[in-house]
């Protein structure tokens, strides 16, 4: 079993009391359970409607401008969000993307397949690949993750250009309430401000991330507008107005404007983050800060919507979670630390339950479509002939 000794788990999932954020009910159930009870009980229609008026209140406001903003990646979110934007109700976003600097290439065409399906102006920010290296590094060193710059810029990025154009309403995808992060349900949302991805993900401001190698001339991208100029903002999530569901918008998708997947790493599953070369990094991190990782939240899912219960969620668990990626040892070198660090490092910032606890790990077993190192890297050495 995968199950660790002295560790709570729910009692209608497989999600672990090491989940951030994890708040057990009476029942011994998890926020993400808590929050699916809910989903069943909201009344859709009304929230339709308080849909249609947010996005109509934008239309007519907008004037000659966009009506709105949808942050964009390339994902199956992405281009379910335009499709409702663009085709549902006939609006005109500006599409904004953060290049995290790690672009698969199914990733990279879904991107720009996106953009031509739907015919929309696109804003795209790169962060230069030094300043990346020392972030990830610098991330890994302080939340565990290597990736605060996404986790910020998407936020400071998008933030920006909606200060920038006068833009008032930006467009989210799927609800934190989907999976109950940070204690978010259908009836408890957590608000949306210029803090929100700060609060929710990235932890450090630009001011308390910065150091002697990374200096504030380096994270500009990162800071946030003032209070004042996002007084007018808006940021809303289209699952909490429409009830979402993963499997069947990227069934949707894939058969109406051909989106793809891939073989992720550490998953089961095909669709979920497959733009980012580095996304086993972050789901081997999470495994071994908290004992869990991806395919736990999707089988999770999957135990909640009554398509697997717990004995085959184990299964997959054993199966898939605990791989080590394949191309690990590339990215030490690239951010420039060695094993035994990167293993004190997270070591230090493991969960207080499964502190001292040596966590298996398998190597990487299966043939995946992709070596794991990001599609302009592996551009490069073969224009080197290496």
């Amino acid at each position: 079993m995968h199950e660790f000794k002295g560790v709570r788990y729910c009692v209608r999932c497989v999600m672990p009391e090491t989940t951030e954020g994890a708040n057990f009910n009476e029942n011994g159930e998890c926020m993400a359970c808590q929050a699916q009870k809910i989903k069943y009980e909201v009344d859709w229609k009304a929230k339709r409607k308080e849909l249609d008026k947010i996005l109509t209140k934008a239309k007519e406001e907008a004037g000659n401008n966009y009506d709105c903003i949808v942050p964009i990646s390339g994902g199956k979110d992405s281009i379910y969000q335009l499709h409702v934007i663009c085709k549902e109700y006939g609006m005109k976003p500006l599409a904004v993307t953060f290049n995290h600097g790690g672009f698969t290439k199914t990733g990279f065409y879904n991107l720009q397949n996106c953009l031509k399906q739907f015919n929309i102006d696109h804003f795209q920010f790169s962060l230069n690949d030094e300043v990346i290296k020392k972030i990830q590094k610098r991330s890994i060193e302080t939340i565990g993750d290597y990736c605060w710059h996404c986790h910020s810029m998407v936020a400071s990025i998008t933030l920006q250009t909606a200060v920038n154009y006068g833009i008032n309403l930006i467009v989210w995808g799927e609800s934190g309430a989907e999976y109950g992060h940070q204690g978010a349900t259908y009836n408890n949302i957590v608000k949306f401000d210029k803090d929100y991805f700060t609060k929710l993900s990235s932890k450090f401001s630009s001011e308390e991330f910065c150091n002697e190698e990374l200096t504030m001339r380096d994270l500009y991208p990162a800071s946030l507008p003032s209070e004042e100029q996002c007084k007018n903002l808006v940021g809303i999530h289209l699952g909490n107005y429409m009830p979402w569901n993963a499997e069947g918008q990227v069934k949707f998708v894939k058969e109406t404007y051909g989106w793809k997947e891939r073989e992720v790493s550490g998953s089961y599953k095909k669709y979920k983050s497959i733009e980012c070369s580095f996304e086993p990094i972050h789901e081997f991190l999470c495994y071994l800060k908290r004992g869990y990782a991806r395919t736990t939240l999707q089988a999770s899912q999957e135990i909640r919507e009554g398509v697997l219960n717990k004995e085959q969620a184990m299964y997959l668990i054993n199966k898939y979670e605990r791989i080590e990626p394949k191309h690990l040892n590339y990215f030490l070198e690239r951010v420039g630390l060695t094993g035994i660090e990167f293993r004190n490092i997270i070591e230090k910032l493991k969960h207080e339950k499964i502190k001292g606890i040596n966590l298996p790990a398998d190597k990487e077993w299966r043939k995946v479509e992709e070596d794991g190192e990001p599609c302009v890297d592996r551009f490069i050495k073969e224009m080197k002939g290496e």
